[in-house]
């Protein structure tokens, strides 16, 4: 009784432990998009171009308005796990201990968090890369020389982007070793064919 009871006090101890991991990524997750949408949800800029106020703002690129509501999406997503991870540490007796369906869900959504974050990501910088360099083919200029600091703003979003897409990513590896755990059959090594005949 007393080793069982030191297994269990030892599993508790563990899953502690792995709750405030998870809690730590979360929240440095939700902190990275938080940036990452603010940075790029307030950046204007208004500059003279030919006599006429201009003004540049996400909305005048596609691409940059979708990052901002990824990115904001994922730090609401990520600050809903990190209140449950400070319930768990808190209150939760066996804090690794979920059901299978909520694990999986865990584990989907996390994936899928990671995948958006990272495409819209990578949609932005694509169009960053046509404002930095310009498209002579099109006879676009380059937006970056006359509004600056607007585009210096989207590159601190866009790192900050990235980060959190990279975080997630390993949030989903943590969710799918989470997962596992609940199917034992699948973690246990399977007896050598020869050495079960050589015990026969």
């Amino acid at each position: 009784d007393s080793s069982a009871m030191d297994t269990a006090a030892q599993a508790g101890r563990r899953g502690s432990s792995e709750v405030r991991a998870e809690g730590l990524m979360r929240g440095a997750c939700a902190a990275l998009a938080t940036a990452s949408a603010l940075l790029m949800g307030l950046d204007t800029q208004t500059e003279t171009v030919l006599l006429i106020r201009k003004k540049a703002t996400v909305k005048d690129v596609h691409a940059l308005w979708v990052l901002t509501a990824a990115v904001g999406a994922a730090a609401g997503y990520h600050l809903l796990h990190l209140l449950r991870c400070l319930y768990l540490g808190r209150f939760a007796h066996n804090p690794c201990r979920n059901s299978r369906a909520l694990a999986w869900a865990f584990l989907l959504l996390d994936k899928g968090c990671a995948y958006v974050t990272f495409a819209a990501t990578v949609a932005a910088a694509q169009a960053c890369l046509i404002a930095l360099d310009g498209a002579q083919a099109l006879q676009w200029n380059k937006v970056c020389n006359i509004f600056t600091r607007f585009c210096q703003q989207v590159a601190g979003s866009l790192v900050c982007g990235g980060l959190a897409a990279a975080g997630t990513a390993l949030l989903s590896a943590l969710s799918a070793r989470n997962l596992f755990r609940l199917y034992p059959s699948l973690s246990r090594p399977r007896p050598h064919p020869h050495r079960s005949s050589s015990t026969k």
